[in-house]
This record gives C-alpha cells, sequence and structure tokens, in this order.
C-alpha cells in the first residue's frame, strides 16, 4: 500500500515539530527506561537522519534541486515566525545565511527538552540537503540550539 505524499509541512514545521516532541518526549524516556538512553537516543538520531533525506527528496520533486529552489522550500520553516533570518548571500549555486532567532530552540526549551531539539531539529539539516540534492554541501559551524548567538547555514554547490 502506496503512503500518500507528506503535505504536514502545511501546519508549519515549527507547530509539526512541537506535535512531534510532545510525542516522542514520553515515548523516548519509556524506552530509555527499558533498553538505555543512549541507545534509543541513537537509533532515533539515525531515524531522523534517513526521514530527513526522504523529506528532502520529496522537496526537489515538489521544488525542483536547485540553491533556488531549496530557498522557495524554506518558507515552509519560516512559517509563524518561526526563524529570523539575515541572508548574507544568494546565488545560483551558494546560499549564505544566520539564523539570529530561533523559535524551535525556544520551543524545545520550554517543552524542557532542549538536548533532544538538536537530535529532533538540527540533525535534520544536512540529510536533508543531502536527499534533495547530495551536489549541494552544507557547512554550519554552530547553532543556536547548542547556544551560539545564531546559527551559520552555508549551503554550497559542490
Amino acid at each position: 500500500m502506496a503512503i500518500s505524499p507528506d503535505t504536514l509541512n502545511d501546519i508549519g514545521v515549527l507547530k509539526r515539530r512541537e506535535i512531534e516532541a510532545r510525542i516522542l518526549m514520553p515515548l523516548i524516556d519509556s524506552l530509555g527506561k527499558e533498553f538505555g538512553r543512549e541507545k534509543v537516543l541513537e537509533i532515533v538520531r539515525q531515524t531522523i537522519i534517513a526521514i530527513a533525506r526522504e523529506q528532502g527528496a520529496a522537496l526537489a520533486q515538489r521544488y525542483g534541486n536547485r540553491v533556488n529552489d531549496f530557498v522557495e522550500s524554506l518558507a515552509n520553516w519560516k512559517k509563524d515566525d518561526a526563524l529570523e533570518m539575515d541572508v548574507l548571500e544568494q546565488t545560483d549555486g551558494k546560499l549564505s545565511f544566520n539564523v539570529t532567532r530561533c523559535h524551535y530552540a525556544e520551543m524545545y526549551r520550554a517543552l524542557g527538552i532542549p538536548e533532544l531539539g538538536a537530535i529532533l531539529s538540527c540533525n535534520r539539516d544536512e540529510s536533508l540537503i543531502e536527499g534533495f540534492n547530495d551536489d549541494i554541501k552544507l557547512s554550519r559551524t554552530q547553532t543556536i540550539m547548542q547556544g551560539a548567538a545564531c546559527c551559520d547555514f552555508r549551503y554550497e554547490k559542490k
């Protein structure tokens, strides 16, 4: 049986991540007690990476797979003022921006799970772009989720 296309980003990715986190928090806690928290977190991390690759491929099918097409898809992550960004450079082969405010990080902190925020959200970024177009590389040295003043996203066609 084929699964219908994923349209959950229509509600905004921030709201989607909150719903996912509220479901996963107790599940991760329960599984962690039974099988060991670190093992469960590693399984979650690897699962999120695989999902992100699939979602990146779906984005490429919907928007195209060039850097400028990826820019268009960012609207999903910015819905509801979820991110405040400063675009530094945008060309056919390069996109550089800093996220200066991240409501995702704020939401995970408000839920009391800042350590899971990196796994459930930031962990996706590199794999998402690999699925979108493996000729585009993401370089990021810091995130707000991990305490930095900004997230530095640098996408470049290889």
